[in-house]
């Protein structure tokens, strides 16, 4: 498998070096949720980590699904779900599993991409987007955060390095095309990112 492997990342939580994670809910994440998501909507949160999405969604009512292969990230992440809920409730839950691979037994009304594509390497992202059109509903949406990481070997050299990987718009617009999601209209809102980068909000709504 091209990119990071599941040793890499168990690695990194196992040792802390986990800079992507900013200790809470991404601000973009309380904002739509702030925005009213129908109460018992279906969410996904592929590539949680820590889970402090899903514990936002299951303290607002929403039927939360994270999911992660990372082994450690799943226990911190059901650790602080039992901690910030007294116990998992019924509505909320974390699995392991690959997000290449996963199915759900139903589909989902909304997804949460936040770190999961910029983490996969860019020769899974023709599987992922295709897993991600999959797994909604007609009509749900994909709350997606395309992270901004160019690296200069990669401008002038054209080599691919990461994580996180550029997620560059261009590359987004081919591998979520028109036919099949509807974009917003441009300029789209930079939200900074605590490793220095910023990633790029577009809600797209699943065809």
């Amino acid at each position: 498998m091209a990119g990071p492997t599941i040793d890499f990342w168990q690695a990194r939580f196992e040792t802390g070096q986990t800079g992507w994670d900013r200790g809470g809910p991404h601000p973009r994440l309380l904002a739509w949720i702030a925005q009213g998501l129908p109460a018992g909507s279906r969410v996904a949160v592929p590539g949680c980590g820590r889970g402090w999405e899903v514990v936002a969604l299951a303290h607002a009512g929403l039927d939360v699904t994270g999911l992660d292969y990372t082994p450690a990230a799943v226990a911190e992440a059901q650790d602080n779900l039992a901690q910030a809920l007294g116990s998992t409730p019924a509505h909320a839950r974390i699995e392991r599993a690959d997000v290449l691979t996963h199915q759900p037994a139903r589909p989902y009304d909304a997804v949460h991409e936040q770190t999961c594509l910029c983490a996969l390497h860019p020769d899974h992202w023709v599987a992922y987007a295709a897993q991600l059109h999959r797994w909604l509903r007609p009509g749900g949406t994909l709350h997606a955060l395309f992270m901004q990481a160019p690296r200069e070997a990669a401008l002038q050299q054209g080599r691919i390095e990461g994580p996180p990987y550029h997620c560059d718009i261009n590359a987004m617009r081919a591998l979520f095309p028109d036919s099949l999601w509807v974009w917003p209209a441009p300029p789209y809102a930079a939200e900074p990112h605590p490793n220095g980068m910023h990633e790029l909000v577009v809600p797209l709504i699943r065809r």
